[in-house]
């Protein structure tokens, strides 16, 4: 059935309306064209009887009651009208005209025939009388035997009904054909906001969204995108998409960003000290057996293998982290780990004033205890490449209701502002010319920042000369 639509909505919804339009027109028609016949016919059944009864009181007035006459025509009663019939049977004799155009017509013998053999109950019936066509008749018999039958043709009603269908016919076509024009005219127009949806995908489907960076996106109009419509719940549910796409899109192309940013620092920061141990590998080779040169060749090699280490295990554990690896879980005690950071700190840089404040009792998280340690460390560590020499540095506890958080605060020159909103990013450093002077890879924000968040917290920096301030929280 499908296959014999219109693959168009706007062609669907005419062939409904035009197939309504049909069949309320055919079942009007067809209502109409019963109810005036049963009015005909209703009339025509009382014409018969009022016929009937003139002719038996005619035949009343012969000489001994309602019996054929034994020669010539009935007698035909005042009132009667062309094609009326009559028929009187009495025993072995049947005599019946019909009264034609001006003159009266003696019945056959098959139609009186016919007649005899109605049942004489008082009810009208419809027979076909032959070449005198169809006729509503009624047969009623008297107290002596006699059958008087009456008949009017039914050719009037027939041809009524069937000029009523010709118009019917007609006019439900016509009212076919007005209800296509008109219904296409006004399913276009209701449809018209549709297709202009339809033009803002197709528009959003030509652009090139593959690759590079994400133009924005054309919306559909406001005044397509009214929830109240049905097309606008379309628009506005376009808008949408349109909106999540184009958010999508853009965090793509700022990972793709990120990606190639990532393999350029890295490949930068690894070829330094590959470029360092290959440097001195080359200097061994060239200096021959001297054991001075071979053991400060040596040494550098191996510093710059230990730096090449820690750098490569920082880029697997922020790798790791990003594809989701659960970390271990267990109760940590969090004072401990604080305590132990900043002691360690003030051993290795006493030139700064180390501080801590932790609460009374023990604070307990769940987590992991090597990667919580690093990311308090790393902290403090960055305190102290881009501090300078007496600055104080103070370490904060606190446990409340909802969280735990551990705050790093120093008084030292402070962040640049344009830094603050990058300074979780991986290498983003405060020294851009990558000299090794000011600090390491700028791994370790960002590795603090991916280890907070796999224990569900989240990180947070405010900094102003005199006062910067490095925030984890933990859920509690």
């Amino acid at each position: 059935m499908a296959r014999f639509l219109p693959a168009t909505l706007t062609g669907r919804l005419i062939v409904t309306i035009i197939a309504l339009v049909a069949f309320v027109g055919v079942g009007a028609s067809v209502l109409t064209a019963m109810t005036m016949r049963s009015h005909l016919t209703d009339r025509l059944d009382s014409q018969l009887h009022e016929s009937l009864d003139r002719s038996t009181r005619e035949l009343d007035l012969l000489p001994g009651g309602p019996r054929p006459p034994s020669s010539g025509p009935l007698p035909v009663a005042v009132g009667q009208g062309t094609g009326t019939l009559t028929a009187v049977f009495h025993g072995s004799t049947q005599r019946g005209d019909v009264i034609g155009d001006g003159e009266q017509n003696a019945l056959s013998t098959d139609v009186l025939d016919t007649l005899a053999d109605l049942p004489t109950d008082d009810r009208v019936r419809t027979v076909d009388l032959g070449e005198l066509g169809s006729y509503r008749v009624l047969a009623v018999r008297d107290a002596d035997g006699v059958t008087i039958v009456g008949g009017l043709p039914t050719d009037e009603v027939t041809e009524t009904i069937q000029n009523l269908m010709l118009w019917e016919i007609v006019l439900t076509l016509a009212g076919v054909l007005f209800a296509a024009e008109i219904g296409r005219i006004l399913v276009r127009r209701q449809l018209r906001p549709l297709r202009d949806v339809a033009a803002t995908a197709h528009e959003v489907a030509s652009m090139p969204l593959s690759s590079g960076a994400v133009a924005h996106t054309p919306r559909v109009r406001s005044d397509l995108t009214d929830p109240a419509t049905e097309v606008g719940r379309v628009g506005d549910a376009l808008n949408v998409m349109l909106d999540h796409v184009e958010s999508s899109l853009e965090a793509r192309h700022e990972s793709e960003q990120q990606v190639r940013q990532f393999v350029a620092d890295a490949s930068h920061e690894l070829r330094t000290p590959l470029s360092t141990i290959a440097g001195y590998t080359e200097l061994v080779h060239r200096s021959g057996e001297d054991p001075d040169v071979v053991r400060q060749a040596l040494a550098k090699i191996e510093t710059e293998s230990s730096r090449m280490s820690a750098l490569v295990n920082d880029l697997l554990l922020l790798a790791r982290l990003d594809s989701g690896r659960p970390l271990e879980q267990a109760t940590v005690d969090l004072t401990q780990i604080v305590l132990e950071a900043v002691t360690d700190r003030q051993v290795v840089d006493p030139e700064r004033r180390w501080s801590i404040q932790v609460p009374d009792d023990a604070v307990e998280i769940s987590g992991d205890a090597d990667r919580l340690h690093q990311a308090v460390t790393n902290l403090l560590i960055n305190a102290s490449r881009h501090t300078p020499e007496g600055t104080s540095v103070t370490t904060a506890l606190r446990s409340t209701s909802v969280g735990v958080t551990v705050s790093v605060r120093d008084d030292g020159p402070g962040l640049d502002a344009a830094l603050v909103p990058h300074v979780f990013d991986r290498f983003t450093r405060g020294d851009t010319s990558r000299t090794r002077a000011s600090g390491g890879a700028g791994l370790g924000t960002s590795l603090v920042k991916a280890i907070v968040e796999a224990h569900d917290g989240q990180v947070a920096v405010r900094s102003r000369p005199g006062d910067t301030v490095f925030t984890l929280t933990f859920p509690a």
